[in-house]
Parts: structure tokens; C-alpha cells; sequence
């Protein structure tokens, strides 16, 4: 629930810039607003999982959440819509407060599964998020989708102070302490800089696809925002594959389902561009859409679950530090990838967002084939980081 409420622009972007009397170049920053500040809440609020409570940080993060939601809902223009956004993206970072009690819970040989059983939530909240904006709006408007959000939102805050037992953090360490190691990690862990690299990369290439979505089959189809929802429930789907994903990571490494993750994702970018200028029923354009959207989401699934559970193993005691790392460039590269489709469309269409996906994912690959093989280097040097971050 908590990520889920970045994603809810996507499919509303051509009703959003009616409503303000803008074109789809315009609105589509909206989306970018909330990447942008998916990745400043990232780097602002994740590393305080190893400083604070992480129950009580949750509580107020989500309750903040849900200010922002009315914020969005209320906005008179553009400008504060786009701002509102901002907000909006920061204080959903705290699903990332989250997802680090994960390989908390299980001895290091299950890891990848822990992972993958909660990046399955944390995935059904990205794609469902679609359908239930589009849904939502084509009864109510685009703005009751805000409203009903932030709602669901506030009702976690009693609900985590009744059910969710309080967890503490590992060791004790100053705020800034925390944020001066985040350069510490990055700059002593090679495996987390490619991680960080790659996994922003193809983070790009799948938010070209989604930030268009909505532009594509209205321009193409006349299909509106509840369609392009209805499209999440094919890729929640391919998100279903995490939890395999982990599995295959712990059997065969995360090397080897990276690679397979991201030879996917370049089959259904292929399969995406070449069926849309054949003349077709609109049917078959339809079903061939959705098929790509299956493959598409399960290649990233397979890509992202790999590249955390690899970086998860690195120093047990900055699991929270890591993540920001990671997670921070990695909504980077989403907001870079949405702000140049956006551009992308508004010149040359379809073809430009295919192309530009498949050249993100040409640089994932190119700096995957030259990553570390050494699966000795993954864990190297951790008693040596671990004293560093702690003086």
C-alpha cells in the first residue's frame, strides 16, 4: 500500500491534463515529480531504519503519507499538483523502512526467498496500483483515487501501534553517522555500485513503458484510463514470479537470473515495438500488449529480486544503509527514464519510447558483462567495512 501510492498518476496523466487544460508533455512531469521525490525520501528517510524505531518511523510516515494523498487530491493547478507530488513520493519511501526486516527474520540460505515473498507485495502495490486508479476514476474522477488512498493510508497508522511489534535498531548511531556511511558503503562495495547501476538501468526501461501506457492506447485505441489500468493486473501477474525469482537466486546465483532477467525484458521491448505498426484487429494489438507486459514485468522482477539479494548479503548490520544506497539511484533512474519518455513521446512516439527503453537496457547488459564474477568479492571485506562504519 504504502509504494502503491507513486504509481497512481500513470494511468491518470491524459484525464489529470484535461482537468488543467495541459498537454500529456506537460502533465507527464507529474509522474516525474513523484520519482524524483520517491528518491529524495529514499536517501532522507530509509537510512533512519538503522538509527530509529522502525514501528514508530513507519506510524508517522504513513500518516504523512496520507496528508500528501489529500494534497495531490486538492491540488487547484499544475504547479501545486507537481509539488504535491513531490511530497507524495517522499514520504512513500517508507516502504523501504520495510523491506530490510526481511533477511532479518531468516538464517542467510533462505534470504533470497524472504526477499522474494516480500517484494511480491511491494510489486503487487506498483502494478495493481494502476488498475485500481483507473478503475476508481472512470466511477468517481481522478481525484477520489487521492482520496480513498489516503484513507487506506491513515488507517495503517492504529493498525501497525496494534499488530506490529516494535523493532529496534541494531546498533546505536547518530543520524548523520548514518548518512556520512551511506558514501562508506557505496565507495568500499563494488557489488553495490553494480547493483545500484544496473538495477536503475532497467528501472528506466520499465518506466518508459508505464509512463506512455496510458498516452499509446489513447492515441492509438481511444482507450482511457481504466484500460490502462486494467493492464496491472497483467503485470501483478509477472510480479507473482518473485518469490521464484528468490529461489533462483539462492539455487544458481543472482548473476545467472539477472541475466535471464534481462533477456527478457529485451524480447518483450522487441515484441512491444514490432506488433504496433501492423495492421492488426484492434484485438490481436490488445493481447499482444498484454503478453508484453507479462514478459516485461516478470524480467524486471527477476532483475530487481537478484540485485537485492545479493546487496542484502553484504554487511548484515547496514541492511537499511544499503538499501538507501541502492534504492536511491535506482528511483533515479525511474525518474530519468519517465522525464525522458515523456520527451521521447512528445517527438517521436512509440518508436522513440521503444528505442529508448532497449538503449537503457543495452547499458544494463553492458555493465552486467562487465561486473564482478568473483562470488567471493559479493561478501568481501565485511568485518573490515563493518568497523569503518562504525568509526
Amino acid at each position: 500500500m504504502g509504494v502503491s501510492t507513486i504509481y497512481y498518476n500513470q494511468p491518470l496523466l491524459l484525464e489529470m491534463g484535461r482537468s488543467y487544460g495541459v498537454t500529456a508533455g506537460h502533465v507527464g512531469f507529474v509522474a516525474v515529480a513523484t520519482q524524483v521525490g520517491y528518491a529524495c525520501g529514499l536517501l532522507a528517510f530509509v537510512p533512519l531504519g538503522d538509527v530509529l524505531e522502525r514501528r514508530a518511523l513507519m506510524m508517522r510516515m504513513y500518516g504523512a503519507e496520507a496528508v500528501a494523498l489529500l494534497l495531490v487530491a486538492l491540488a487547484p493547478g499544475l504547479t501545486w499538483l507537481i509539488a504535491a507530488s513531490v511530497l507524495l513520493g517522499l514520504f512513500a519511501s517508507v516502504t523501504h523502512v520495510a523491506l530490510p526486516i526481511a533477511p532479518d527474520l531468516v538464517s542467510h540460505e533462505k534470504r533470497g526467498r524472504a526477499i522474494g515473498t516480500v517484494m511480491t507485495g511491494l510489486l503487487l502495490g506498483i502494478l495493481l496500483a494502476r488498475t485500481f486508479a483507473g478503475w476508481v476514476s472512470g466511477i468517481h474522477g481522478w481525484r477520489w483515487v487521492f482520496v480513498v488512498a489516503a484513507v487506506v493510508n491513515a488507517a495503517f497508522v492504529p493498525l501497525m501501534g496494534r499488530v506490529m511489534p516494535r523493532l529496534p535498531p541494531k546498533q546505536r548511531l547518530r543520524y548523520a553517522d548514518a548518512m556520512k556511511s551511506l558514501w562508506t558503503l557505496f565507495r568500499t562495495q563494488p557489488l553495490l555500485r553494480e547493483s545500484s547501476v544496473v538495477g536503475a538501468l532497467v528501472f528506466a526501461s520499465f518506466s518508459c513503458f508505464w509512463t506512455t501506457l496510458a498516452f499509446v492506447l489513447h492515441s492509438h485505441y481511444g482507450l482511457g484510463a481504466g484500460v490502462a489500468g486494467t493492464f496491472g493486473v497483467v503485470g501483478a501477474a509477472g510480479a507473482l514470479v518473485a518469490p521464484l525469482a528468490g529461489r533462483l537466486s539462492d539455487r544458481h546465483g543472482s548473476r545467472w537470473v539477472i541475466s535471464v532477467g534481462m533477456g527478457l525484458l529485451t524480447f518483450s521491448y522487441v515484441l512491444l515495438w514490432l506488433e504496433e505498426p501492423i495492421k492488426l484487429p484492434v484485438t490481436i494489438h490488445i493481447i499482444a500488449l498484454a503478453v508484453g507486459v507479462l514478459v516485461l514485468d516478470i524480467g524486471a522482477q527477476m532483475t530487481q529480486v537478484a540485485n537485492q539479494t545479493r546487496i542484502f548479503g553484504l554487511v548484515p548490520s547496514a541492511r537499511s544503509r544499503i538499501n538507501t544506497v541502492y534504492m536511491t539511484v535506482y528511483f533515479s533512474g525511474a525518474a530519468v527514464g519517465s522525464a525522458l519518455a515523456t520527451i521521447a513521446w512528445a517527438h517521436w512516439k512509440w518508436n522513440g519510447v521503444c528505442g529508448l527503453a532497449i538503449g537503457f537496457i543495452a547499458l544494463a547488459g553492458l555493465r552486467h558483462a562487465t561486473g564482478n564474477r568473483d562470488t567471493k568479492a559479493d561478501h568481501h571485506r565485511v568485518e573490515e567495512v563493518e568497523i569503518l562504519l562504525e568509526a
